[in-house]
């Protein structure tokens, strides 16, 4: 099965209901990608996640590379294999990771020199190391690498990681498709990423750059680092008008459940975020009511489900007064049982999403959510 990208309807509000084809099945757009960090979603087997529905899930480049090693995992048949995973896998470039590191990394024209937060050990990760480390994983889809900045940025912060990003990119596809050449077998979509902080200007110059070099998919990258939700759809917007219409949009790192189908209106067609998994590490539920934050003593003998609206194998059984219980008492099983719930919650509010699309009413909807979680 070929890579394809297919608009199937658009909303008055600009949200596109589509299709991604992949050699690993088809994932309706728009959705939401689960975070499997280290090639696991935190809690969950993937039995459980194809339960959910989980067409496609994120995982990470920088930490696949320092372990288990990109190799290690090229000789075990690839990622889908290695974790069992038939499904679709997309593969961050570990760019953001490795910024993260502040005192752990220098930044130069070549790349990133940085010491492994595991054992402290030197690693260069350039452009062409980055494409290396995804083709070896074997993911469907493989992001650039591109630098990541602290927002809010000075200006001149700004510009110079919109050059670097660029630059990184150029370097990026020309090393993808040189492999390409080599080996015609590569069965992977790379996509580039816009930087540009806050700034209108630099945001659609990003966009201007990057398009010449032509990737069959695009994202947004650098935002909901701190910005406000408002500033946030603003960037969001400008480069989306830009993108083309037959290419996959992609905003990383978001979102809140209220906010999602403010992206999505803005033609954004994936999502990624840690959020849901980590929340419910930490006992906070989303529901179609707002958010439960289960350990209040309030839910010591509520023998409700954690929502009543909610069809997930959870809230069919399980009761707020036990997943408290479990909670209180430790037990790894309440952060499983959390995480299951909430990666349902996600998924299923972006399959409502869709239907709001193909129905017109994707407005009411997002109105209705925000209601719910700000009121």
């Amino acid at each position: 099965m070929a890579f394809s990208f297919e608009v199937l309807k658009a909303d008055a509000s600009g949200a596109r209901r589509g299709r991604l084809t992949t050699p690993h099945g088809p994932i309706e757009t728009p959705f939401f990608l689960p975070v499997g960090t280290a090639a696991t979603v935190k809690g969950l087997r993937q039995e459980s996640l194809e339960e959910l529905g989980a067409e496609i899930i994120l995982t990470n480049t920088y930490h696949l590379y320092l372990r288990p090693g990109h190799e290690l995992i090229r000789k075990l048949g690839g990622l889908h294999k290695f974790m069992s995973w038939p499904h679709a896998i997309l593969t961050d470039s570990g760019g953001y990771q490795v910024f993260s590191l502040a005192d752990l990394r220098k930044v130069t024209a070549e790349g990133v020199r940085f010491r492994s937060h595991l054992d402290g050990s030197e690693h260069l990760l350039t452009p062409e190391k980055a494409v290396e480390i995804q083709l070896a994983l074997g993911s469907d889809v493989a992001m650039v690498l591109d630098e990541c900045i602290e927002t809010p940025a000075p200006r001149a912060a700004a510009e110079s990681a919109v050059r670097r990003t660029t630059a990184w990119a150029r370097r990026s596809r020309a090393s993808f498709l040189d492999y390409g050449k080599s080996d015609g077998n590569i069965a992977q979509l790379q996509f580039g990423i816009v930087q540009g902080a806050t700034f209108t200007d630099l945001r659609r110059e990003s966009v201007r750059q990057l398009l010449e070099l032509d990737f069959p998919g695009y994202a947004v990258g650098g935002l909901a680092v701190g910005e406000s939700h408002a500033l946030t759809c603003e960037m969001t917007g400008e480069v989306s008008a830009l993108l083309p219409e037959d290419r996959p949009r992609y905003l990383m790192g978001v979102g809140r459940p209220e906010q999602l189908a403010d992206y999505v209106a803005l033609g954004i067609d994936m999502m990624d975020c840690v959020l849901p998994t980590r929340a419910a590490r930490h006992a906070c539920l989303y529901t179609s009511e707002g958010r439960v934050l289960i350990k209040n003593a309030r839910y010591a003998g509520d023998e409700r489900p954690i929502d009543e609206r909610c069809s997930c194998s959870v809230c069919r059984r399980y009761t707020r007064a036990y997943l408290r219980h479990l909670f209180a008492a430790g037990e790894l099983t309440a952060a499983i049982l959390a995480t299951h719930h909430n990666v349902h919650f996600y998924l299923d509010m972006m399959r409502r999403i869709r239907e709001a699309i193909e129905f017109g009413n994707l407005t009411a909807f997002s109105s209705e959510m925000c209601a719910r979680y700000t009121g």
